[in-house]
């Protein structure tokens, strides 16, 4: 495998990483590897880099001198149980933990694929368990009423604005996608006229193109005529009230303030109109497999947990309306 070239910049200062010269080496060739290579997002890389520097910290003082390569390749399993224990008590949750856990283990194996030794230990520790929750998306109507203008109508922002959020939830719901893959569109791509479709950038850097239906391209093309500012085609499709790009907490609070008008519960929130959006096409008969491929899951397994949300929903009906049930 080819040298990283010196001239690249890795998402991790070199001085934050306290360990022997060959290990950070090898830890900011791996930052850097993350970044052109694996081409994770910018958050994933300085999420791993923190926990990086987290267990070679742990290392150094559990040793009391900054880890080495050789001293990483001689590392037992009670030495890595003693990190999980020391982050446990810095009352991690299990979730951190385990994103820790998987950033530690890319480390390792990035340095297994280097020739710098054997690092199986790091995978045979066993992980914390993780409670998978099932999403918790909205009614039919709640969705729609989130995605519509008119349940903003009494809110003392500019027009455009509300036509702008509007678009954005709109394709959250009517296309399944995730807020930053909304957020990243470019002008360029806007599914407006005869394009309905929108070409999207997912997890893992991934694109996979999405159908738009008419509803949606409709809310769209209002934004577009009542923007009041230039839209470059490779420029970013929805603006904020400034003209730069539009932070998602912007879209977060909009939603927060409708949840109130429209008696919605805490759960309702720009992410839950994607859960909305496969849980309804799956009550309709909707593919697995398709719905897998609209939401961009690497795994089907991710996908079916939106089975277990319709099974309950149908449970649930049944238990408020058979006469037999109670």
């Amino acid at each position: 495998m080819p040298r990283i070239s010196q001239n690249a910049r890795p998402p991790a200062s070199p001085r934050a990483l306290p360990a022997a010269a060959d290990l950070a080496g090898e830890a900011r060739n791996w930052l850097v590897h993350l970044s052109d290579e694996r081409r994770v997002s910018p958050h994933t890389a300085e999420a791993y880099a923190r926990d990086l520097r987290q267990f070679l910290q742990f290392l150094t003082d559990h040793f009391g001198e900054a880890p080495s390569l050789a001293s990483l390749r001689e590392l037992t399993g009670a030495d890595f149980r003693a990190f999980l224990a020391s982050r446990r008590r810095e009352d991690i949750g299990s979730r951190s933990l385990l994103r820790s856990l998987a950033g530690i283990r890319s480390f390792a194996r990035f340095l297994e694929r280097q020739g710098k030794g054997k690092l199986g230990m790091f995978a045979a520790v066993r992980t914390p368990k993780l409670a998978r929750s099932l999403p918790k998306p909205l009614s039919v109507a709640s969705a729609r009423d989130l995605a519509e203008v008119e349940s903003r109508a009494g809110e003392l922002r500019p027009v455009w604005v509300l036509a702008r959020d509007a678009a954005v939830l709109a394709l959250l719901y009517g296309s399944g996608l995730r807020i930053s893959e909304a957020l990243g569109l470019r002008r360029a791509g806007a599914p407006v006229g005869a394009r309905d479709y929108v070409i999207v950038l997912g997890k893992g850097r991934k694109t996979r193109m999405v159908p738009v239906i008419r509803k949606v391209q409709e809310a769209v093309e209002i934004y577009l005529e009542l923007c009041p500012f230039p839209l470059p085609p490779e420029g970013p499709l929805f603006v904020g009230a400034r003209g730069g790009p539009l932070s998602p907490r912007i879209l977060q609070l909009a939603v927060e303030r409708m949840r109130g008008a429209l008696g919605l519960p805490d759960t309702a929130t720009p992410h839950a109109l994607r859960h909305s959006f496969a849980t309804h096409l799956l009550s309709r008969g909707g593919d697995l497999r398709t719905i897998q491929e609209l939401l961009g899951h690497a795994s089907l397994s991710t996908t079916q947990l939106y089975t277990a949300v319709d099974t309950a929903r149908l449970l649930a009906a049944y238990s408020s309306a058979h006469p037999r049930a109670g």
